[in-house]
C-alpha cells in the first residue's frame, strides 16, 4: 500500500508539473522587450537598406533584391525563420501580376516574409507589414527612401528581434506573428494585393494588420515635436484595434496620437494609398502609421542623416506593443464596422 501512495503522489507531482508547462504565459507586460528596441540598431540597419549601394530599391531591380538578401540576413542572425508552409523567405510574384493593371515593364519581384509561430493559438496570424521598395534611380541620382519606406522596413526588423528575444525567454507570441516585407507599393500597392489575394495562411485566420510607412520624420503640422505619429484605420473596422492603440500608447509610449488623416472625407486618401488597405479590403482590421509628408518625399533628399532616430525609436516601440497586445490578448479584435 505505501508504495502504491508514493508512485499515485509521484503521479500527481509530475500531472501538476505537465499542466503548469502547459499553461498560458502572463505575457502582460512588454516593458523588458520594448527596451531591445534600441535607436542605434534601426541606424546601423537603416544606413545600410538606404545606402546608394541598394540603388534605390526599384521594384525587382538588382539593387532591392540585395536589400532584401541583407533583410533575410538580419533575420537568419536573430534566429528568425521563413513561415510554417513556405520553402524560403521569399514569395515570387510574377512580371505578368505587376504589370497587370498598368504595364510599367516591371520585372517578377518578390515579398519577403518571416515568422514567429505562435506558442497557444498559432492558427492565428497577426500580420506586420512594410514596403521595402522605393523609386530607384532617376537622372543618374539615386533615389534612396530612407523614410520611404525604409523607416518602415527596419521597424518590422527590430520589431521581430524583439519578439524573438521573447520567445527566447519563453514569453513568445500567442498568436502567430507574419512579419511581412512587400515589394511595388510605389507601382500600385502590387505586393499586398498579391499576398491578400494569394494568402499564405488562411484571411479567415488573420486578425490585424500593422502596417508601418514613413515614421523616421516630421511634416510641417508638427514643425515643433516629433513626439506625434498619424493613426489611420484602426477604428475603420474595429472599435477594438482603436482602443488597443489608444490604450498601449498610454501605457507604455505615449505618443501624440493625430487622427487628422483617418477622416473618411480626408482629401489625401492615405487609408487607401499604403498596403494596409489590400488587407482592409478583405475585412480585416488594420492600423497604419505615418509620419506625413515631408520635403523630401519621393525626393532625392530622402536620405539616412536625415532621419529622425529618436521618432523613429518611439514609434517603433508604439507599434510594437500595439502588436504585442494582439497578439496575446484572449480574443481577437472584433470586425464591429463595414
Amino acid at each position: 500500500m505505501k508504495k502504491i501512495i508514493i508512485l499515485l503522489l509521484i503521479g500527481s507531482a509530475f500531472s501538476c508539473k505537465n499542466m503548469q508547462s502547459v499553461a498560458s504565459k502572463d505575457n502582460s507586460d512588454p516593458s523588458k522587450y520594448i527596451k531591445s528596441i534600441k535607436e542605434k540598431d534601426l541606424k546601423e540597419i537603416l544606413y545600410v537598406i538606404a545606402s546608394d549601394e541598394m540603388e534605390g530599391r526599384e521594384t525587382g531591380s538588382k539593387g532591392q533584391k540585395k536589400a532584401g538578401l541583407y533583410m533575410i540576413e538580419q533575420y537568419k542572425k536573430n534566429g528568425i525563420s521563413f513561415p510554417k508552409g513556405a520553402t524560403d523567405f521569399y514569395q515570387h510574384i510574377p512580371a505578368s501580376f505587376l504589370n497587370a493593371r498598368r504595364n510599367e515593364n516591371l520585372p517578377d519581384s518578390e515579398n519577403i516574409w518571416a515568422y514567429i509561430e505562435g506558442s497557444e493559438k498559432p492558427d492565428e496570424v497577426l500580420v506586420i507589414s512594410a514596403h521595402y521598395d522605393h523609386v530607384g534611380i532617376k537622372n543618374g541620382e539615386v533615389y534612396n527612401g530612407a523614410d520611404d519606406d525604409g523607416s518602415g522596413t527596419v521597424a518590422v526588423i527590430e520589431m521581430a528581434k524583439a519578439f524573438a528575444k521573447a520567445k527566447k525567454n519563453g514569453h513568445g507570441p500567442k498568436r502567430s506573428i507574419l512579419f511581412l516585407h512587400v515589394t511595388g507599393e510605389e507601382h500600385g500597392l502590387h505586393g499586398s494585393r498579391f499576398y491578400s489575394e494569394n494568402p499564405l495562411f488562411p484571411i479567415a485566420n488573420t486578425i490585424a494588420d500593422i502596417n508601418i510607412d514613413m515614421i523616421g520624420r516630421r511634416d510641417v503640422e508638427h514643425a515643433n515635436t516629433n513626439n506625434y505619429v498619424y493613426v489611420i484605420g484602426a477604428d475603420r473596422l474595429s472599435t477594438d484595434l482603436h482602443n488597443i492603440v489608444v490604450a498601449q500608447n498610454e501605457k507604455y509610449t505615449k505618443v501624440d496620437l493625430d487622427f487628422k488623416f483617418n477622416d473618411p472625407k480626408d482629401p489625401n486618401h492615405f487609408y487607401e494609398r499604403s498596403d494596409h488597405y489590400n488587407f482592409a479590403k478583405f475585412g480585416i482590421p488594420a492600423v497604419f502609421f505615418f509620419n506625413g509628408v515631408h520635403e523630401d518625399y519621393h525626393g532625392k533628399g530622402d536620405e539616412p542623416e536625415k532621419i529622425e532616430y529618436d521618432a523613429l525609436t518611439n514609434r517603433t516601440k508604439l507599434a510594437f506593443v500595439v502588436a504585442w497586445d494582439l497578439a496575446n490578448r484572449e480574443n481577437r479584435p472584433v470586425v464591429d464596422k463595414k
